[in-house]
């Protein structure tokens, strides 16, 4: 199965969001590259908003591009087999922590949001971070710091809000 073929299989199976998860499928439709960053007109990517042990906090990664607090996420690769395998790449890429884990249940919400590059097609996961997990600060990152739930809204917008409250909603 393809990369491509995983992603409407995920959209598919998920059942919430239909107006947007019809988005998603319908560009997907109109642009078999839709998965990659080529892709002029959008693109679909994959992010994990990374939750520590404890289940008490997140980790935001202070972009170096955008300068926003977000959760670690990004383009999906070549090498990514499925939407979830680009996700916790990303993460653990982003993040510095190895041996992450995505939580069950699958994706966790949808984002659309315009970029610098184009439309991203966000599918977001949440993963928890084992324990000792030692963040380090990436390329793409000019700050990595953990959030308090109740911290989130004071510095990142409504986006990763939503996505901290599904992920906590998953908990």
């Amino acid at each position: 199965m393809s990369l491509y073929d995983d992603a409407v299989r995920v959209l598919k199976e998920y059942e919430a969001q239909e107006e947007l998860r019809q988005t998603y499928l319908d560009h997907l439709a109109a642009h078999p590259d839709g998965m990659w960053k080529a892709c002029a007109q959008g693109h679909i990517t994959a992010s994990a908003l990374v939750i520590d042990p404890s289940r008490e906090r997140v980790l935001l990664t202070l972009h170096r591009k955008l300068r926003m607090w977000l959760q670690m996420g990004g383009h999906c690769e070549p090498g990514d087999a499925t939407l979830a395998d680009a996700a916790l790449r990303e993460g653990t890429e982003e993040s510095g922590i190895a041996g992450l884990t995505l939580l069950p249940g699958g994706l966790v919400r949808l984002d659309r949001h315009e970029t610098p590059c184009a439309w991203h097609l966000d599918v977001q996961y949440a993963a928890l971070a084992p324990a000792g997990a030692a963040p380090a600060i990436s390329d793409e990152s000019l700050d990595l710091r953990w959030f308090g739930y109740d911290e989130v809204a004071a510095v990142a917008d409504a986006s990763v809000v939503r996505l901290v409250e599904a992920a906590r909603a998953r908990l």
